[in-house]
């Protein structure tokens, strides 16, 4: 069995080819033209995509071939929903997944001396910006959401709506450059 050292760097660097070979719709028409065909709907999808990881720069792509064809605010609040779903699934996975590891985490030495050092209306603060930079991008959304999952005063109602507003923000920067180019 071929092992890859470095599997999460080298999928990471797939989703980059794939993305190019997304946005340069000339090289592969039949996908353009079945993402065209899916209206709205494939901006939805891909809204979903944009939340992950690994999926996150196909989606960028993805979303400056369909500015082009698409509404684009329309498109921003349709993809900006599809990647508030992704962000539910992965805020519950954190949350119920990795409960304990952030407990113990907060029990560690340098944890426990920033945590003293620094108030909590400041540090609340600086958390909610850092990881809304991480969402309204198209980094690994999962490290913004783990921020804000970090946050143990985080409702879900709260989360749901800062995801779905980042997000829409960040999904319409794309579809304005997309439009522009």
């Amino acid at each position: 069995m071929l092992k890859i050292k470095y599997s999460k760097f080298a999928f990471f660097l797939l989703s980059i080819v794939i993305a190019c070979i997304l946005f340069s719709g000339k090289t592969y028409p039949p996908l353009h033209d079945f993402l065209i065909s899916l209206g709205y709907f494939s901006a939805f999808l891909t809204g979903m995509l944009f939340a992950y990881g690994f999926t996150a720069v196909p989606a960028t792509a993805i979303f400056l071939i369909l500015a082009k064809e698409q509404n684009i605010v329309l498109a921003a609040f349709i993809g900006g929903f599809g990647s508030m779903i992704g962000n539910f699934f992965i805020f519950r996975f954190i949350r119920s997944q990795f409960a304990n590891d952030f407990e113990k985490l907060s029990r560690e030495k340098i944890v426990v001396y920033f945590d003293n050092k620094i108030p909590n209306l400041l540090k609340n603060y600086f958390m909610l910006i850092l990881a809304g930079l991480i969402i309204v991008s198209p980094l690994p959304s999962e490290i913004g959401i783990s921020l804000l999952v970090s946050l143990r005063t985080m409702s879900l109602k709260v989360f749901l709506t800062i995801s779905y507003i980042l997000n829409g923000v960040g999904i319409f920067i794309i579809l304005l450059i997309g439009s522009l180019i």
